[in-house]
């Protein structure tokens, strides 16, 4: 399903997001979780990153790989498996940094169990892994994580018809009312955690709109109850590199909106953004690990 979405009309929608985006969450005080010591603070949900206070990967460093030979073209680019839970080992201590919610957004509606949620659209093509654990860092099984992001053009999918749960959607906003959007789903799915609290999805890197960083949306729930609402981004220099260089994204170069700029993640965007490395085939990995009180 491919189309030429630089036409007049999304355009002018992306130049006019930056006055439309909805209001911002509070988010809850940081702090750090220390899993197994004393030194803990109380929060109703949170999410983690590595990070170099902590012994973990630093996701917020410069990347250290060599970013030249990207794959292109979607999902079907993609050959390597998917790598073993030692992707989110923090070696012998596990602490978190907490995190707090982040608004819902208005390009939300529920979509389907899928482990490629691209339906073959282009882009870089990209696995997703989350790990979801609670505050004594034992992996949560049996919880739902949905994700939602839009392609490569700044545009989400808009098809709502078997939705339970579409009061919230602005269709025009989100879809610029082109006619390949409003019948689509892509970038949409819900994923089980397994026994390690993981998931993985096969997606692509998404593209820019104006007034926002390039994110992702996540929500987590169990028994139809909401647990987490957030949304994880990207460094700006990566993001830059990609958009600037790769074929899917060059197209509309840099995006105009860096983290430090954003109106939903905040001055502690560093919080939010996931570890990125790049896989034999060129397709990215893009990994986090999550915490919430169970």
């Amino acid at each position: 399903m491919t189309s030429n979405k630089l036409t007049e009309e999304p355009l002018k929608r992306r130049r006019f997001m930056k006055t439309a985006v909805g209001l911002t969450l509070a988010p809850i005080a940081i702090g750090l979780w220390g899993c197994g010591g004393s030194n803990s603070t109380s929060a109703s949900s949170t999410a983690s990153n590595s990070s170099s206070s902590n012994n973990d990967t630093d996701s917020n460093a410069e990347p250290e790989e060599d970013f030249d030979g990207w794959a292109s073209g979607g999902t079907s680019a993609m050959t390597s498996d998917f790598p073993d839970d030692s992707l989110f080992d923090t070696a012998s201590v596990c602490s978190v940094a907490l995190t707090g919610s982040q608004t819902e957004g208005p390009c939300y509606f529920q979509s389907d169990y899928l482990d490629d949620i691209s339906y073959e659209q282009t882009g870089l093509p990209m696995m997703l892994c989350l790990q979801l654990i609670d505050e004594a860092c034992n992996p949560l099984s049996g919880y739902e994580i949905e994700v939602w992001h839009c392609d490569v053009d700044g545009v989400y999918s808009g098809d709502t018809s078997d939705s339970v749960d579409a009061s919230g959607f602005n269709s025009a906003f989100c879809t610029g009312n082109e006619a390949d959007a409003l019948s689509a789903k892509w970038f949409r799915g819900i994923a089980v955690t397994d026994a390690s609290g993981r998931i993985n999805l096969k997606s692509c890197f998404p593209g820019w709109y104006s007034s926002r960083a390039i994110h992702i949306h996540f929500r987590i729930r169990r028994n139809n109850t909401d647990q987490l609402v957030s949304q994880f981004g990207f460094s700006d220099s990566f993001c830059q590199d990609i958009c600037t260089n790769h074929p899917d994204y060059s197209h509309r170069g840099e995006p105009d909106t860096l983290l430090g700029q954003d109106t939903v993640f905040g001055s502690d965007y560093n919080e939010y953004t996931f570890s990125v490395s790049q896989n034999e085939d060129g397709s990215l990995l893009a990994y986090k690990r999550i915490i919430i009180s169970d």
